[in-house]
């Protein structure tokens, strides 16, 4: 709070309010709407959602509803950049998405000692006591469909009997690849007509040096947000002067890169369906590096000894991703909550979806409580 006081004198007070506002739409989001299965109008028909509505700010624009506690551009920009994310603009983003300030701010971010992979261990750990087989590296080819349900899955390799399907893959490309026409739900005319979360351009780098300034989490604003935010969803190209995220998880944990070393992870949000080349890779890379080396004071690029990068290709590859998106479907108004694509296909009774296209939405705490309501609509169904 004493940095917004910084930037703008009284908006220490303001911070709280707006805070304590955001703190609501999280308490009635989490526990209200987020674990909704999302199939129709009277699961919004609960006296205490309607009786919350108003506070919500569904019909408010995010763009004005920041601006009647703030002035300052530089913390304008703070609060609006995790809507980058979300698939619109602050102008077209309901104000109910501050609650994503309130879980910034507030609640904080919460990392796994050992990195990303650890929940995913402590998963599988959990799954391999309970007896699940876990197979790998076997891309499911073709589905077997009779009676309107799904007999067999196929990879290149073996043939599985089912007798019911959750499917956590790009919900688009199990749609109109894997189903037969005549078991889709949805249509090829349907899915160009949605509006995607932004793709991402990443950088995976390893310095033999230690890097002064850098937190954990940063984020450069070096320019205009709005130049950005156009760029992504109103004329969609690559951007002409990036912001960007720079995560450096070894400040703190000692494990994720050698002593006297630090390990880098560069995230540019950039618009869904551009085709990438190594150039334009390399060409951001470039720019990202020369920020950072402004910001620190140091040289960075000579001091590379691993680098990896992660584009529209990659996400298309190894995620069947549509038009290369990284986040799923954007969150706009017209995308929540029973507008999103059904978690269960309409043509194929054992068959069910999860993940960042259904609901609540894209994140990992959104794709995780997909996979929590789609397992309770199973239990409710196949008992």
């Amino acid at each position: 709070m004493q940095l917004f006081e910084t930037y703008e004198k009284g908006s220490k007070t303001y911070l709280e309010q707006f805070l304590a506002e955001a703190a609501y739409k999280y308490k009635v989001g989490i526990e209200e709407f987020a674990f909704k299965p999302g199939r129709s109008l009277r699961e919004l028909a609960d006296f205490r959602l309607f009786k919350s509505l108003f506070k919500l700010n569904l019909l408010q624009s995010f763009h004005h509803y920041i601006r009647k506690f703030f002035h300052n551009a530089y913390l304008l920009q703070v609060l609006e950049f995790p809507i980058l994310f979300l698939g619109a603009t602050p102008a077209k983003t309901p104000a109910l998405f501050s609650m994503m300030n309130y879980a910034d701010i507030v609640l904080g971010t919460w990392y796994p000692m050992g990195g990303m992979h650890k929940p995913i261990q402590a998963l599988v750990k959990l799954n391999e006591t309970l007896g699940t087989r876990i197979i790998t590296n076997a891309a499911v080819q073709e589905l077997t469909i009779e009676q309107g349900k799904i007999q067999q899955v196929h990879t290149a390799s073996q043939t599985f009997q089912t007798d019911l399907v959750v499917a956590n893959g790009d919900y688009q490309h199990i749609e109109q690849r894997l189903l037969p026409a005549r078991y889709r739900t949805y249509s090829e005319a349907y899915w160009s007509k949605r509006t995607l979360a932004p793709s991402c351009l990443l950088y995976y780098l390893g310095v033999n040096k230690k890097l002064t300034k850098l937190l954990h989490h940063n984020l450069f604003f070096h320019t205009s947000l709005q130049q950005h935010f156009h760029e992504i969803y109103e004329s969609p190209q690559w951007p002409t002067n990036p912001l960007f995220y720079v995560s450096c998880t070894s400040k703190t944990d000692p494990v994720v890169a050698p002593q006297d070393c630090e390990n880098l992870f560069i995230l540019v949000p950039v618009a869904p369906g551009l085709q990438d080349t190594p150039e334009i890779v390399h060409e951001y890379l470039k720019f990202t590096l020369q920020k950072i080396e402004a910001f620190t004071g140091q040289a960075i690029a000579q001091h590379i000894v691993y680098q990896k990068s992660y584009a529209y290709q990659n996400f298309v590859q190894d995620y069947h991703a549509f038009k290369g998106n990284a986040y799923g479907l954007a969150s706009t108004l017209r995308q929540t909550a029973i507008f999103r694509p059904s978690l269960q296909s309409k043509k194929v009774s054992n068959l069910y979806y999860t993940g960042q296209f259904t609901v609540p939405g894209p994140g990992v705490p959104p794709a995780i409580i997909s996979g929590q309501v789609v397992a309770r609509e199973i239990s409710r169904a196949w008992r």
